[in-house]
């Protein structure tokens, strides 16, 4: 009679538990292996879709591109989106819309692994970046700009485009090198034409929409558009500095009625172009070219000769060249604002018809 031996089948089950226990064990391993060996590569070289992006940006054209990255992130189409923004004590637009759709907010100077992130996208930041955090990204970092670059590089290039009476102007994405702005290699480009009445808000929110499309073009076709980016043509560059309200002043002996007219648009929501009436330091608003023939009391006139027109109900004021700009509307210092009527009514109809000037 055989007996079955109990303590044998049992040391033999165990034996065979512990086998199969270390093939999963180790099954487990290779695949984690696998996966971050994987999350490595992608990191890299990531194939479309699977971006980790770190946006830089302050203000409304910035808000443009990142909504469309936003909307990208929530498609699942990118893995990863942050944003680096500057905090002055009071939140920007940037802020709030990172803040409403959970979005992680870094202050500038970010405290964080910029390698963390495969590309970084800027956009209207305002801020020399530091060759350290440009070269942490594997893919660079990219900047949306206002110009067709290398014309207008700087802070201003929409209210340049449009004070030079400019009729072209787009968007250029290049890639953004240390100590120096706006001088990286074109990635792409797309011209637009401006009217000839449009005015800076009108123009800069075309161009925030237009760089926000661009934007997503080439982040869907990484890494190949960069190789096929191109250098700027030193010889054509031209500069958009900072502006200031020193720009708004007109010069009536220097500029044509169109270079005011073009002065007023590339500044409008930002500073009235401003003259000197009388001492007094005048704010001019409604302003227009005349294109048809001048009053025939300032024919013959200097510059700056200023009369009211009962017809058209504005200010006309002779120009450079013999055209004329029309003011509907003007502010002087610690007054409220009048209309064209009531600016001449108390400081030019008891003048004894003597010229008046704008200065």
């Amino acid at each position: 009679m055989t007996f079955f031996n109990f303590t044998a089948f049992r040391r033999t089950r165990l034996a065979f538990k512990f086998k199969k226990s270390n093939k999963i064990l180790l099954s487990i391993v290779k695949s984690k292996t696998q996966h971050y060996v994987c999350n490595r590569e992608s990191h890299t070289t990531p194939q479309s879709g699977l971006l980790d992006v770190l946006f830089f940006g302050t203000d409304e054209f910035s808000v443009e591109s990142l909504k469309v990255l936003y909307n990208k992130y929530e498609s699942k189409v990118l893995r990863r989106l942050e944003v680096v923004t500057v905090n002055k004590g009071k939140e920007n637009v940037v802020m709030s819309y990172a803040k409403k759709n959970k979005i992680i907010v870094n202050n500038w100077p970010p405290k964080l692994n910029a390698s963390e992130f495969h590309i970084g996208i800027v956009v209207s930041f305002g801020h020399m970046i530091p060759s350290s955090i440009i070269n942490s990204f594997p893919l660079g970092m990219l900047n949306v700009h206002a110009s067709l670059l290398p014309r207008w590089r700087g802070a201003a290039p929409i209210v340049y485009s449009i004070m030079n009476g400019e009729v072209q102007t787009g968007i250029t994405i290049m890639k953004i090198m240390p100590k120096k702005f706006d001088v990286g290699e074109i990635v792409l480009q797309e011209k637009i034409n401006i009217g000839e009445h449009e005015t800076l808000p009108e123009l800069y929110a075309r161009l925030a929409k237009l760089g926000a499309t661009l934007l997503v073009n080439v982040l869907e076709n990484l890494p190949q558009i960069l190789q096929s980016a191109r250098p700027q043509d030193e010889e054509n560059v031209t500069y958009a500095p900072k502006i200031t309200s020193k720009i708004a002043v007109i010069k009536w002996n220097e500029m044509s009625a169109r270079n005011i007219y073009d002065l007023h648009r590339a500044l409008l929501g930002v500073y009235p172009i401003t003259a000197t009436f009388q001492n007094a330091k005048i704010k001019l608003h409604d302003v227009k070219e005349i294109k048809e023939s001048i009053p025939s009391t300032l024919e013959g006139e200097m510059p700056g000769v200023v009369i009211y027109d009962k017809k058209s109900d504005a200010l006309i004021i002779k120009c450079k060249g013999g055209n004329c700009i029309s003011v509907k509307k003007v502010v002087m210092k610690g007054r409220s604002p009048m209309s064209a009527r009531d600016f001449y009514n108390g400081f030019m109809a008891s003048r004894n018809k003597r010229k008046e000037f704008f200065v």
